[in-house]
């Protein structure tokens, strides 16, 4: 293929030497002359491990070039991958001014082409990037999005110092569009890349990668705050962290990764805030610890809200104890936001199947009784009458007979707080942050 590829930094540069290793005719665009001077001579923009290399040999094929005319670029390639930087401002909004420019850019040069083309977005960009790209370039070239060309979200995961390595092995290869024709156009120009192919929509291509940065921002700031206490204890920080690594079922795994509801039960609340005074007993800050508590508060009265709103004061809840299939009512959040709502006035009828007044005892009774002392009056394990009583019907269990319940019901209003599998969305069903 012939590919161009504007802006020719970290990401642009990385990309012209590999797609070339691929075979494919690359041309750099990009407004500083002397990033244009380097790879028309083969040699790259960056330091990076392989690169040179992999540029040079390339170069020396005649698969790479390098031009500050971008009309031209335009005219002779059929993909034009967008690589330009989107650096932050003082308040962290994203200056998207490049961006914009090499819409225009491409957007003018197509006045002039009749052959299809795709524009792709590799920069890292907020949701609503590519909509506007597609405007500009629309109104500059005079053509209609999906008919004279087509726009592609496509992030990049590089990290520097492995950047070659991580271009061949990507976790997976994300591409957000609306355009058939794009996709299958993508996946031919990464053929060989290792890989598996995500074609997801548009937004959540381009929100993936903030996504990502945070969560290893907060792997990093964990990680330091648990060094600090472990050297406070005179624990081998590292060694300690090995053996946490080590478990791919719940630490490093998709495992508690799903939004939904607040955490509760005896040991995530209990052990936390263990940690938290063992940090403070010593004197250190740990503000990545110490929010945790205060986030899983506001999960728990965003819930509320969502129940508040409705302005219903008959409310039904699905599922009382802390997860599913258990009777531990113990910090269970779903109890702790009946409690408020009790307090507020509302009648509240619960369904739980795994939930026998009688039978609870010890400290699982002892918690119950101190925040719902009368639960035998408000519990039945008749679905149907639950549901009949109620005008707003909470759903805090992931459960196959909870399926479709919105559907069934549809003149009640239900509030999910953990995505009941294959729920169908309907007027009267909301999600608690989706």
């Amino acid at each position: 293929m012939n590919i161009s590829i504007f802006g020719l930094g970290y990401v642009g540069c990385v990309s012209i030497a590999c797609l070339a290793e691929n075979g494919h005719n690359v041309t750099g665009v990009d407004v500083v002359a002397q990033k244009i001077d380097l790879i028309n001579q083969g040699k790259p923009t960056i330091i990076e491990k392989d690169i040179d290399v992999l540029l040079e040999t390339n170069w020396k094929k005649d698969r790479i070039s390098s031009t500050q005319d971008f009309k031209q670029a335009v005219l002779d390639t059929e993909i034009s991958i967008i690589c330009v930087g989107t650096p932050s401002d003082v308040n962290g909004h994203l200056n998207l001014n490049a961006i914009y420019e090499t819409a225009e850019q491409i957007g003018d040069a197509l006045k002039e082409k009749d052959e299809f083309h795709i524009a792709i977005i590799r920069s890292t960009v907020l949701p609503g990037t590519n909509k506007k790209i597609g405007e500009i370039i629309s109104e500059r070239s005079g053509k209609k999005r999906n008919e004279g060309f087509a726009i592609v979200s496509n992030p990049e995961f590089l990290r520097e110092g492995s950047a070659v390595k991580d271009y061949y092995n990507p976790p997976v290869t994300v591409i957000g569009t609306d355009n058939e024709k794009a996709s299958k156009k993508i996946v031919e120009m990464y053929k060989g890349i290792n890989a598996p192919f995500k074609e997801t929509n548009i937004e959540i291509a381009e929100f993936i990668k903030y996504v990502n940065n945070s969560f290893h921002a907060l792997k990093v700031s964990f990680a330091n705050e648990v060094g600090n206490i472990c050297k406070k204890m005179n624990i081998d920080s590292h060694e300690l962290m090995d053996l946490f690594c080590m478990d791919t079922q719940l630490n490093l795994s998709p495992y508690y990764l799903k939004p939904g509801f607040a955490f509760g039960g005896s040991c995530l609340p209990k052990d936390l805030k263990a940690f938290k005074t063992m940090a403070h007993d010593f004197y250190l800050e740990s503000p990545v610890l110490n929010s945790i508590l205060d986030s899983n508060e506001n999960q728990k009265n965003q819930a509320l809200s969502l129940v508040l709103n409705q302005n219903k004061k008959k409310i039904g809840i699905l599922g009382l104890s802390f997860k599913k299939g258990t009777d531990d009512l113990r910090y269970s959040p779903v109890v702790e936001l009946a409690e408020k709502l009790l307090g507020k006035g509302f009648s509240i009828s619960i369904y739980d199947k795994n939930v026998n007044v009688s039978k609870l005892s010890g400290t699982n009774k002892a918690y119950i009784d101190k925040h719902i002392p009368h639960l035998s009056e408000l519990i039945s394990d008749d679905l149907e009458k639950v549901i009949n009583d109620s005008e707003t019907i909470i759903i805090s269990h992931n459960v196959p007979e909870f399926k479709d319940v919105n559907l069934r019901f549809p003149d009640k209003h239900f509030i999910d707080l953990v995505k009941v599998k294959d729920i169908k969305s309907s007027s009267n069903y909301e999600g608690i942050c989706w």
